[in-house]
């Protein structure tokens, strides 16, 4: 990776001192810097999070102005699309979405009203999948379980 880093600033200087612009970008550098926020929204603001094993996090948002969560599951490493998800449901309403897919990068976003409930809310990559049950609802202790399929 340093190799390849520096082969492009030398060619990006190269280009620079002949008078002309390069733009350099991979679509994998770019989606490594993708948060939770950039998929959910600059307003929700992250309140939990649950690994998926080493492959990436399931990040629960919060939007207190709208009441609204929001789940995301992006993967530590883009790369080739692989099957992602991610879901979020709200039992007292029997309100829920989801998003799933071959993706490169992250699922989501999904979106629920969820002020005052508790949630439940988890997400997959390739076969490794986590559910967080009763969270985020203050007394009440969340159960996690994480299983590969």
């Amino acid at each position: 990776m340093e190799l390849k880093r520096a082969m492009l600033s030398v060619a990006a200087v190269t280009a620079l001192a002949a008078g002309s612009t390069v733009v350099l970008s991979s679509q994998a550098s770019a989606a490594a810097n993708t948060t939770p926020q950039k998929v959910c929204g600059s307003s929700y603001k992250t309140v939990n999070s649950a690994p998926v094993g080493s492959l990436g996090t399931v990040y629960l948002t919060y939007n207190a102005s709208t009441g609204r969560n929001c789940v995301a599951t992006i993967r530590s490493t883009p790369g080739t699309a692989v099957d992602t998800g991610t879901w979020i449901y709200v039992a007292d309403t029997d309100q829920g979405a989801s998003d799933s897919g071959n993706y490169t990068s992250y699922a989501g976003p999904a979106t629920v009203y969820g002020k005052g409930h508790c949630v439940d809310w988890g997400g997959n990559i390739k076969n490794v999948y986590v559910s967080v049950y009763g969270s985020n609802c203050a007394a009440l202790k969340e159960k996690r379980v994480t299983s590969i399929h």
